[in-house]
């Protein structure tokens, strides 16, 4: 019966309590998170080539 009634109060909560996005700021809000990954992924790949690049001639120092 708990699990009947917990059921029942999430159903309540998403379809009257939580107020969801339109579409047009879903879409939005997805190009701006799909920009920033790019730009994260874009440094992190710069970082790992200088990295590469600098231990690649310190090692050649040996």
């Amino acid at each position: 019966m708990k699990f009947v009634n917990y059921i029942k109060e999430c159903y309540n909560e998403l379809v009257n309590k939580v107020s969801w996005p339109t579409w047009k700021e879903l879409q939005s809000s997805a190009i701006v998170v799909s920009i920033a990954s790019l730009i994260i992924a874009l440094v992190v790949y710069l970082m790992d080539k200088s990295f590469e690049v600098i231990l690649e001639n310190f090692y050649k120092l040996f």
